[in-house]
């Protein structure tokens, strides 16, 4: 299968910039196979879109503020992207610089109010494309509080503002670690969640921590030849009884992004969905069974990425291009502040 099967024009005056005034305020392009028709509505309706008996399916990571500035001894400027933590001071790095830094190096954060010596990551050496950094001083959690700033996506072309701690971060959002925001959950405020419940629609969550290779186009010709980073998950058992009661009663499970798919999909390599905590690396392109979910609100992703795969395979290859269209002649926001898709 061709990687640039995937590939689609896009104007780039249709990437959102900055989210819409309210969460709920977004387009929803919706999209059932069973008739192969496209409707044009509302966020605000997507509680009529389910049924009573329905569960939706949250992923309730937390985007952590993962990007520093700072310098090397040297001098020579740095900035760091925080992909993993792997305890309260040691974490797994993206670091751009003219020149890498080398092992037992240090880096010196930019803060204007504290002194070089004050926070200081020491480079203990690489994990193939990562770094692995440690904080010499405060935690990690501590530094990023008082000094990261949000890491917003490659194509929002600005700098990250005040705004972005709230709103690149779902309502639900409970487990920090994510260093991208499952965008689907943006859509949502309390409001919406509490009417969800009043219908009857049930809500369980599961945890991924989405990574920075989400936004990584597949670069191989061939999409059977991509190599799929790892992110860390965790399907609770609370999560596996009510998809399981769901599906006996006759409801849907509907994932809320393609986070939650990978999160239940993995939970389900054994044909049944089961509790399940530690990495991933599922790759779900056309030509994956799907075992676990019945429906699917989505984000419009990048061309030629993995995420456009996965909702390829879900709907289908010619569905997914010609919702992809229709949703670019109507004038949709795409991307991670831009509006939604349901697939059901």
């Amino acid at each position: 299968m061709k990687t640039a099967d995937f590939d689609y024009t896009l104007p780039s005056v249709l990437i959102a910039q900055h989210p819409g005034q309210k969460r709920t305020d977004s387009r929803l392009l919706r999209y059932h196979r069973g008739d192969d028709r496209i409707r044009h509505q509302r966020f605000a309706d997507f509680p009529h879109c389910l049924r009573p008996g329905d569960c939706l399916v949250f992923n309730d990571t937390r985007v952590i503020p993962a990007r520093l500035y700072g310098h090397k001894e040297t001098g020579g400027k740095v900035e760091i992207l925080l992909e993993r933590l792997l305890d309260a001071r040691h974490a797994l790095a993206h670091v751009r610089a003219s020149k890498a830094p080398r092992a037992g190096s240090r880096i010196f954060l930019d803060t204007p109010e504290a002194g070089h010596a004050d926070i200081c990551l020491r480079v203990e050496g690489r994990d193939d494309a990562l770094f692995r950094l440690a904080s010499e001083g405060a935690t990690l959690a501590d530094i990023m509080q008082a000094h990261g700033h949000m890491p917003l996506p490659p194509y929002i072309a600005r700098a990250d503002e005040n705004a972005d701690r709230e709103r690149y971060q779902t309502v639900y959002a409970s487990q920090p670690g994510a260093v991208a925001a499952p965008t689907a959950g943006l859509h949502f405020d309390e409001a919406m969640l509490a009417e969800l419940e009043t219908r009857g629609i049930h809500s369980a969550y599961v945890t991924l921590h989405v990574g920075a290779g989400t936004f990584q186009p597949v670069r191989s010709e061939t999409v059977e030849a991509h190599r799929m980073h790892r992110e860390w998950l965790r399907v609770p058992e609370e999560t596996v009884a009510l998809c399981r009661q769901t599906r006996a009663g006759g409801g849907r499970i509907v994932a809320v992004g393609t986070t939650a798919v990978r999160a239940l999909e993995t939970a389900s390599a054994s044909g049944a969905l089961q509790p399940f905590e530690g990495d991933t690396d599922i790759f779900i392109y056309p030509g994956y069974r799907f075992r676990s979910v019945d429906a699917l609100l989505t984000n419009f992703h990048l061309p030629q990425s993995t995420l456009l795969m996965l909702v390829s395979a879900f709907a289908g290859i010619d569905a997914i291009r010609r919702c992809y269209q229709a949703a670019i002649e109507e004038k949709y926001r795409f991307f991670s502040y831009g509006d939604a898709m349901f697939i059901e």
